[in-house]
């Protein structure tokens, strides 16, 4: 199996673990060394940090989904392109409280592999569209 289809195949899977939200076997995707990166540079430290953001988005939007539209690998990187929706039911988001209604923003992400695990994620994302959408505007 060539690196880049490697590397595909572990950003896929790890994906696929984060949209069943099995942060057990998410955990053991990440590199010890692992970082995430949200738009607005902010780090997350380790698979703890990157599972305890994440629970905020499923806990805002229970139903949310992101499928893979887009995925580009040169050697250990990734970049995806997806396309976010969920209905805002659940928790606040942002200090909004549930709104019930349901966005959809596309997403670019980047991803660095690193011993077959991921090392590293950042996620761009636009959150003025997300506020803007919850508050009907």
């Amino acid at each position: 199996m060539s690196g880049e289809t490697k590397t595909a195949e572990i950003v896929r899977k790890f994906y696929a673990l984060l949209q069943d939200q099995n942060y057990e076997d998410l955990a053991d995707l990440c590199h010890e060394d692992f970082t995430f990166r949200s738009q607005i540079d902010t780090p997350f430290y380790g698979s703890a940090g990157l599972i305890a953001a994440e629970r905020r988005n499923f806990e805002a939007f229970p139903d949310f989904q992101f499928p893979i539209e887009a995925l580009f690998v040169n050697r250990d990187e990734a970049a995806t392109y997806m396309t976010f929706e969920g209905t805002h039911t659940g928790g606040e988001y942002a200090g909004i409280p549930a709104t019930g209604r349901r966005i959809r923003i596309s997403i670019m992400q980047y991803l660095k592999i690193k011993d077959g695990k991921i090392i590293e994620k950042r996620a761009h994302i636009d959150v003025n569209d997300i506020l803007k959408q919850l508050q009907g505007s």
